[in-house]
Order: C-alpha cells, then sequence, then structure tokens
C-alpha cells in the first residue's frame, strides 16, 4: 500500500481546477469541454469527467503511476478479448502545472456502480460477473505484468502479508474473533497454488462494477491488473454477494477449494485493515468491513480448510 501522507506536500490539490488546467495546456482540442469530480473518489486515482464521452484519471501518489502505462499499453489487448466494455485510453498525459505525474484520459463508460445500484436480481450480477472474470482469465497472458508494486503484490502469494495480517489481528484485540480470523489466514496461506499465470484484475470492488438494471455493463479501473494467481479477484464473492447470490458466484467460475480459499484470505486481509485503520474515522465503513470479516469467518467455520 501506498502512504499517501508522505507525498502529500509535493502533490497539489487534485481538483477541477487542476483538471482543467492540465487539459488546456496538453490537449487544447478538449478545453473546453466542463470537468466534473466523480463521485464516490477512488484511492489510487482522481477521476474526473471531461465533457460526455471522456474520463480523466490523476494518480494520487507516486507508486500508483506504474498502473498509467500499464493500463495504456494493455487494455487495449484485452478489451478485443473481453464480452464487456473496459476502459479505453485516449490520450496520455505528462507531468505539469506543478503536478508531478503521468496521468489518463480515458472513453467515459456509462453506468450505476454496483456500490450503489439496488439490484433485484443480485444473482444475475454474479452469474455476469464470473463470466466476464473467465473471459479475462483465458486471455493469452504472454508477457502480462507479473506482479508487483504495481498492483499491491496482488496475484502474487499471500505470504507477502503475513506479517501485517497477524499483526492486525492482535490490534485489533475483541473487536475480531482472533484465533477464528488466524484459522481462515492459515488455511489461505496453506492452500498453495501452482497454476497456470492467468489475467486478473486485482480490485473486483463493487465500485469497479457498472450497472444497468440488474445486468454488469463495464468494467472499471485496471490499474491493480497483471498476471499471476486469478484468487485476488474473488474477494467480491464476500464484499459485494451473499447467499445464493455467492454460490452463483462460485459456481460461474472454475475454481477449486484451494483457490476459493487464498481468495478469501486476499478478502480477509484487506478487510481487516481497512477496519483496523478506519474504526474510529469512518464508522460505517468499518462496520462493513467488520461484516465482511464476521462472513468469511462463518463460512470456513460450516466448510473447514479445503
Amino acid at each position: 500500500m501506498i502512504d499517501e501522507d508522505l507525498e502529500a506536500a509535493s502533490v497539489p490539490p487534485i481538483d477541477v481546477v487542476l483538471v482543467k488546467r492540465l487539459v488546456a495546456v496538453q490537449f487544447p482540442q478538449w478545453a473546453g469541454l466542463p470537468v466534473v469530480a466523480a463521485k464516490p473518489q477512488g484511492w489510487d486515482n482522481r477521476t474526473f469527467r471531461l465533457g460526455a464521452d471522456l474520463t480523466v484519471r490523476l494518480p494520487s501518489a507516486a507508486g500508483y503511476q506504474a498502473q498509467v502505462d500499464k493500463e495504456h499499453c494493455w487494455l487495449p489487448v484485452l478489451a478485443s478479448q473481453l464480452p464487456l466494455p473496459i476502459p479505453m485510453p485516449r490520450a496520455r498525459g505528462v507531468p505539469g502545472e506543478n503536478y508531478p505525474f503521468t496521468w489518463s484520459v480515458y472513453s467515459w463508460l456509462d453506468g450505476e456502480t454496483a456500490a450503489t445500484a439496488h439490484l433485484e436480481d443480485p444473482s444475475a450480477l454474479a452469474r455476469s460477473l464470473a463470466g466476464f472474470l473467465v473471459a479475462l482469465q483465458r486471455c493469452d497472458p504472454s508477457g502480462g505484468p507479473p506482479p508487483g508494486p504495481h498492483c499491491s503484490w496482488r496475484g502474487g502469494p499471500l505470504a507477502t502479508y503475513d506479517v501485517e495480517t497477524r499483526r492486525t489481528i492482535d490490534a485489533l484485540g475483541d473487536l475480531v474473533d482472533g484465533p477464528a480470523a488466524t484459522a481462515v489466514w492459515d488455511a489461505a496461506l496453506a492452500a498453495r497454488w501452482d497454476g497456470r499465470p492467468a489475467w486478473f484484475h486485482g480490485d473486483v470492488a463493487p465500485g469497479n462494477l457498472l450497472i444497468r438494471g440488474d445486468d454488469l455493463a463495464a468494467v472499471i479501473d485496471f490499474g491493480c491488473c497483471g498476471v499471476g494467481d486469478p484468487a485476488c479477484d474473488v474477494t467480491i464473492a464476500w464484499t459485494l454477494f451473499s447467499g445464493e447470490s455467492r454460490e452463483a458466484f462460485r459456481a460461474g467460475l472454475p475454481l477449486d477449494a484451494a483457490t476459493w480459499a487464498r481468495g478469501r484470505g486476499w478478502a480477509l486481509w484487506k478487510a481487516l485493515i481497512t477496519l483496523a485503520e478506519h474504526r474510529v474515522t469512518d464508522p460505517a465503513r468499518a462496520a462493513a468491513c467488520h461484516h465482511v470479516v464476521r462472513e468469511m469467518l462463518a463460512e470456513h467455520a460450516a466448510t473447514g480448510p479445503p
């Protein structure tokens, strides 16, 4: 994870004023288009709508800069092999106006995010998303970016976060069932991956799924994508789905029990560190993470290790 606070002093406010200046200087053909900040904003990037058909995304810290070139290189390659729209790069910006990073202009994709949409049939979305991820995993992985800092090591071994996860379980104390959380984590570490490297999205979160009705219309934000173990993309099973929709999602993926266990480990790591960070500052977000943790602990208790 990138510590944005360490770099805040060197990055100007990433706001509408900055975006207008950058666009006017570097892409004058779009200088007259209105700029509106997206809501809610993401973590790795700040996003703005540019006119009716474009989106501007600016990395929030230096560690996210590598995602710009990666997306410009690989999104056009992946788009031709996927069943749903994904963002298409339209232009690559360079540092300027005191903003120190490269940045991007993408095509705009319509739809409400799954984070805010009311779903009449979550299982339909689960099946559609599973189909998209199957197609993504079947894309040719040749030359694709392996796990590394550009994706916070998603697609790599869970052991990367072993010390952090155990330390967080201890720090949370009675807020979570420590022995049960440790059991889930140990099972995930034991469920080793020895499969063929495949493309993963890296951040299959409700905010990155665009919905029309109950249908998945597009998938956005491939900044954490790469080639490796696709188990990290299973986390949505607990952060969005439950009950029948979770089972529909699992049934739509060619997963063995070990991959499911590793996916549960990725979800546990993220939920725990987010809960620890926001338990005081953002009670609603902390409560959502606490719910995710309880769901995973209950599932593991019911099914046992793979």
